[in-house]
């Protein structure tokens, strides 16, 4: 265990001065938006508002308008460049924090200061106490880019704050930041085995990320008993810090090699890997809400009996909020926002004949309602104002005066054509209806997309699959058949009788389609840490459509409405 470098962390006092703060969250929230704009009155994107020194929150919404990145982003490309005047905020940005970028086809740059890490640390701090009671590079302007959470972790007094706390971490520093994916990767694992009792906790960012991670530990096991065996670090580690760093780890270990060699050989199908790989592990830990809930089927999977815990709502562009409710399950988790980090609006909802109609106004954090569904806008200390983040939320309920929050899908990440409306989530629950169709065959889904094809007329769905070995023309027709009717939007099924909309289509993929696809998002500069696999092609993506395209192996049409 680490040394404590200050007093000793206080779980109780962390949560109960969250409990006072979310009892008088709307006075917080005021509180918040006048020292944001206090603080930033002199920027030029504010001094062009009007506002003219006034922060109350009637004058705010009047003069400054919502906004999408696409908006900020000429400001924020100035900053980019290394333009160090008052732009967005008083004080000059010094980091860019670079977004999953896997809807747009590439990261997004979002401004990123010391009072984001605070959120985070915040955010941290108040999650563990619940739970418990990628490489940066340099902008043309000289800027330190990296993911948000790479922000984090690199930040002095995050790292300062994690030693208070006494969590052990059994990887290096030079293997966490190692500038190859890869490498990096299969030193992990390797310390991961080396101090396997002494592993808590197996996580990531991502749900995504733990499942490639043992994936890749099924191809990769033996190499990592040969060299625990032999105490020698494989000739595919190049970077000559994190060999340097390994070889003050590695030694020769003939039992814990053979123990790992017998563990891997009996277990069935990888059930139940990570807690024979590590016996002491308490649980996962890791995002797994939205695009990242296809993936709890496999990691359920690895982790046998062990529980997984959902992390925090935290986004590129700032932390939002914590999950208080840690032994839910995923599926179920909602998140209490924090008052004191951000300014929060939201703008409502409506379900209408032809799918979700906007108001134009929002309301306040504490003016939400219970049940009703709205699009996050928030205004944060990095230079983000009225910001619209693109979540579409419910309220589940309330945390004091503050609400808890259910993720509900991106907003802009819509299959539509017609009058019908399908959501990433109206998309999951159609593969997993047709995948049971794949069970007798002993066959499973890897990863999916789909894509909404209006060159043809009528325009149609199609559902990309890689899957997990062959499937007979039958039961892939099957499945076709199955999505197609698992779509329930009233506007896709009258859609769809009437032939507005032509019929589904099943495309399967090529076995390692999406690790090219991973691949390209990597070389584009993102951080595999941030991968989240685009569940909505646009016709914008044209790379990830022609590498899609380029490994088709058969496509299947449905015949559910003929």
């Amino acid at each position: 265990m680490m040394e404590y470098i200050e007093k000793k962390f206080d779980a109780e006092q962390v949560i109960g001065d969250f409990e006072l703060m979310t009892k008088d969250a709307g006075r917080i929230q005021e509180e918040i938006l006048r020292k944001i704009l206090k603080e930033n009155e002199g920027t030029e994107y504010l001094k062009q508002w009007g506002l003219n020194g006034r922060t109350d929150v009637e004058t705010f919404k009047a003069c400054v308008p919502i906004v999408s990145h696409n908006d900020l982003d000429p400001y924020i490309q100035r900053i980019v460049d290394g333009d160090l005047s008052p732009i967005l905020t008083g004080k000059p940005i010094q980091v860019i924090s670079l977004s999953s970028g896997t809807t747009q086809g590439k990261p997004k740059f979002v401004p990123f200061n010391d009072v984001l890490v605070n959120s985070a640390m915040q955010i941290f701090k108040l999650s563990f106490a619940f739970r418990n009671s990628s490489k940066q590079f340099k902008t043309k302007g000289g800027l330190a880019a990296g993911t948000a959470s790479t922000n984090v972790f690199r930040n002095a007094q995050f790292q300062k704050t994690v030693k208070t706390m006494a969590i052990p971490v059994c990887s290096p520093d030079e293997v966490t930041v190692g500038p190859d994916f890869q490498q990096s990767l299969y030193c992990h694992l390797m310390c991961g085995l080396i101090f396997r009792d002494e592993v808590l906790v197996v996580s990531s960012m991502f749900a995504h990320s733990i499942v490639h991670a043992f994936q890749s530990f099924e191809q990769i096991w033996e190499a990592l008993v040969v060299d625990i065996r032999e105490g020698d670090l494989s000739s595919r580690v190049t970077v000559p810090s994190i060999r340097l760093a390994m070889s003050k780890l590695l030694k020769p270990d003939p039992e814990l090699a053979e123990t790992i060699y017998i563990k891997c050989s009996s277990l069935s199908n990888w059930y139940g890997l990570i807690p024979e790989l590590f016996p002491n592990t308490k649980y996962i830990h890791g995002v797994m809400t939205g695009s990242m809930e296809p993936y709890l089927k496999k990691l359920r999977h690895y982790a046998g009996e062990l529980p997984l815990l959902s992390a925090d709502y935290c986004s590129s562009e700032g932390c939002i909020g914590v999950n208080v409710n840690p032994k839910l399950p995923p599926e179920m988790v909602t998140y209490a926002v924090l008052p004191n980090i951000a300014y929060f609006e939201f703008l409502p909802l409506k379900e209408n004949l032809i799918g979700m109609e906007q108001a134009n106004s929002t309301v306040g954090l504490t003016e939400v309602k219970l049940g009703e569904e709205y699009e996050i806008v928030f205004t944060n200390f990095a230079g983000l104002y009225r910001f619209r983040l693109g979540d579409v939320v419910k309220i589940k309920g309330f945390h004091n005066g503050t609400p808890e929050l259910q993720f509900v899908c991106r907003k802009d990440l819509l299959l539509s054509i017609n009058i019908d409306k399908n959501t990433e989530k109206d998309l999951q629950l159609a593969v997993e209806a047709a995948g049971k169709h794949l069970v007798d065959e002993i066959l499973e889904v890897v990863d999916f997309t789909s894509h909404v094809n209006i060159s043809a007329d009528p325009g149609h769905y199609v559902i990309f699959w890689e899957l997990s070995g062959e499937a007979t023309d039958k039961i892939l027709q099957e499945c076709c058949n199955c999505l197609d009717k698992s779509f329930l939007d009233a506007g896709y099924v009258s859609s769809r009788k009437v032939n507005a909309i032509g019929a589904l289509e099943l495309t399967i993929v090529k076995r390692g389609t999406f690790h090219k696809i991973l691949d390209h998002f990597v070389g584009l500069g993102g951080a595999v840490s941030q991968f989240k696999t685009p569940r909505c092609v646009g016709p914008k993506n044209s790379s990830l459509i022609k590498i899609l395209s380029n490994n088709v192996v058969k496509s299947y049409y449905s015949t559910a409405f003929c």
